[in-house]
């Protein structure tokens, strides 16, 4: 009966905020276990856990305890926090002494957390995240309200310090927990896992009450017992509107800059020109003075064959002396044609839109030229990495916004945009290329079940996937991404940018870039 009600499709849960502790929260899950014997149930548990893997739970191993207790007669239920439906689960990798277990179950990916591996600082503030058992003692009806998809309580607090507890690293906080956020994760303000809450002090005669999370050292190296891999993010944690301002302040400089450089080369255009108007005028000068001489000496040697002439008329000699007057009359002609055709000594001068093409302070080179392939390094300063790989990307930038000679972005004014909205993720990507400073941007929003649903629809009118050439498609293709950048929150869960520049002869593929 029970094992029926595990399997049974339940309402659906309210879509998460769009802020990085709902984010996360997506990927948080109840973990209920359930023993039965002869057709009864003879022990019943639950606590909390969260994803490192589309199909891995991690918790805490007293979560799962009943496994001991009822060897081959326990059914283990993962219930995300949204959706309709539970799934069963079975534990492959148990550590008793550091508290931790790793489940695997079947059913629809749930969205993955990240764990953050850099230091914690005193004081932070810090999320535990979880289903603890007095609001559900509070609210449940029946075992059936146990097994219904409910976003996980949060509560805040401050990190107060590392502590050994029976030989496992601790991470001591002052976000109140309960019976049943074992196992759930405690997380920094990006919403990264720092812990995984495993106990609690009690408050007795006025004492303050203390959580303990196992540390995320003690974790990571269980995963790595374990083989499973995880998303690591060792980079400190900082808001999107303080990026936002050093993204902002560093496109300036780099326009600034890019601008400074434009109006340097002007100006070196403008002296070359100079020098080459010079150079020309005084090759017009010599070329001049040439023609001159060579009028000057045929009109010399014109007038001295018709003084031949006469001399020899004057001899009787009648043939020559018409000879030489008419070559005579042949040079003095010429000089006199040179002298009329000769060049003025001005040399020709740049035409008006050619000069508005030096003097201009705007890029000549068109955004939609091909730049080839390009090599992208992370901008750690202007970058939030909440849970993406930050390697190098190779991109090979083509022609009129061809990203990878197969995936068309569309015009956003001197920029190029394509938004990708995956079919299985729950995460809206915004992929953007600055041709004239080259850098390439990518912002991420992890979005609810159903905020993902709506977008899809969106996404389903987008017809244009692969190049083109067609410039109608491409500004259709601008206003269908417009229509989904509508729909997504104010500010993005992450934003990683890259600096890109020519990329070796042989080097890598471009293929690091995801496409649709």
């Amino acid at each position: 009966m029970v094992i029926a009600v595990l399997a049974t499709a339940l309402l659906s849960a309210a879509p998460a905020r769009a802020d990085d502790i709902s984010a996360t929260a997506r990927g948080v899950v109840r973990v209920v276990t359930i023993a039965i014997v002869d057709d009864e149930v003879v022990g019943f548990g639950h606590g909390s856990g969260f994803a490192v893997a589309p199909n891995r739970i991690v918790t805490n191993a007293h979560v799962v305890e009943l496994l001991a207790r009822y060897p081959g007669n326990v059914v283990i239920g993962i219930v995300p926090s949204e959706g309709s439906k539970s799934y069963q689960g079975k534990v492959i990798a148990l550590d008793t002494v550091h508290d931790l277990a790793l489940i695997e179950f079947t059913g629809k990916p749930i969205p993955t957390t990240a764990i953050y591996t850099g230091p914690v600082d005193e004081g932070s503030m810090v999320t535990a995240l979880g289903y603890p058992g007095n609001v559900d003692m509070a609210t449940a009806k029946s075992a059936v309200d146990y097994i219904h998809p409910l976003s996980p309580i949060r509560s805040e607090g401050v990190f107060s310090g590392r502590r050994q507890m029976s030989g496992t690293a601790v991470l001591l906080h002052t976000a109140q927990i309960a019976r049943g956020n074992s196992g759930g994760p405690l997380l920094d303000p990006c919403g990264r896992v720092i812990g995984v809450n495993s106990a609690i002090t009690r408050g007795e005669e006025g004492d303050s009450s203390f959580g303990f999370a196992i540390a995320n050292s003690e974790l990571t190296a269980f995963l790595i017992r374990a083989k499973q891999p995880y998303a690591a993010v060792g980079t400190p944690c900082t808001s999107i509107a303080d990026i936002d301002k050093v993204d902002a302040q560093a496109e300036a400089k780099a326009a600034a800059l890019a601008d400074g450089a434009r109006r340097d080369a002007a100006g070196k255009a403008l002296v070359a020109r100079d020098a080459a108007w010079i150079a020309a005028r005084d090759a017009a000068d010599r070329h001049r003075e040439n023609v001159m001489a060579i009028a000057t000496l045929l009109l010399v040697l014109g007038a001295m064959a018709i003084g031949a002439g006469g001399l020899l008329d004057a001899q009787a000699l009648r043939r020559g002396a018409i000879w030489a007057w008419g070559i005579g009359a042949l040079m003095m002609a010429g000089a006199v044609v040179l002298f009329l055709l000769r060049p003025t000594g001005t040399p020709m001068l740049a035409t008006p839109s050619e000069t508005a093409k030096i003097d201009s302070p705007v890029a000549p080179m068109s955004s939609r030229a091909p730049l080839g392939k390009l090599v992208c390094h992370l901008v750690p300063e202007r970058s939030r990495v909440v849970s993406s790989a930050t390697t190098d990307t190779v991109i090979d930038w083509g022609q009129a916004g061809c990203m990878n000679g197969r995936t068309q972005y569309a015009e956003n004014g001197s920029k190029w945009d394509r938004i990708l909205v995956p079919a299985q993720e729950q995460t809206v990507s915004v992929l953007q290329f600055d041709p004239a400073t080259r850098s390439y941007v990518t912002t991420r929003y992890f979005l609810g079940a159903d905020q993902m649903d709506d977008i899809r629809k969106i996404r389903a009118q987008v017809t244009l996937k692969a190049c083109s050439p067609d410039e109608a498609g491409r500004a259709n293709l601008a206003s269908q991404q417009a229509a989904i950048r509508t729909s997504l929150p104010a500010r993005p869960n992450e934003k990683i940018v890259y600096q890109c520049e020519a990329a070796q002869a042989g080097g890598p593929p471009a293929s690091a870039v995801p496409v649709e």
